[in-house]
């Protein structure tokens, strides 16, 4: 890559960088986003501290006709099989 472009690619990620966090630290002194009525302190990303949250919750909202067993080793098969792709991919560098 010529050495031009290389500057270039840098300076507009130090420029990026530096506007995202001054976006962020602007959002945050600003309180942009917050809802008053939905104010539950530090907890506040934990579902359980939203009031009556069961109501936005539906059991049936999704059925499978899979088992919940055959869903956890298809589960735990796929992680195997990706962790030995990259063990291979990783080996072959």
């Amino acid at each position: 890559m010529k050495k031009g472009l290389r500057i270039l690619f840098k300076v507009a990620t130090v420029t990026l960088a530096v506007v995202t966090l001054l976006l962020a630290v602007y959002i945050m002194i600003n309180g942009l986003g917050l809802v008053d009525s939905l104010d539950f302190g530090a907890g506040s990303y934990y579902y359980a501290d939203i009031p009556e949250f069961q109501k936005y919750v539906r059991d049936d909202a999704y059925d499978s006709g899979l088992p919940l067993w055959l869903a956890i080793i298809l589960f735990l098969v796929w992680g195997a099989l990706m962790y030995l792709l990259w063990v291979y991919i990783d080996r072959r560098k």
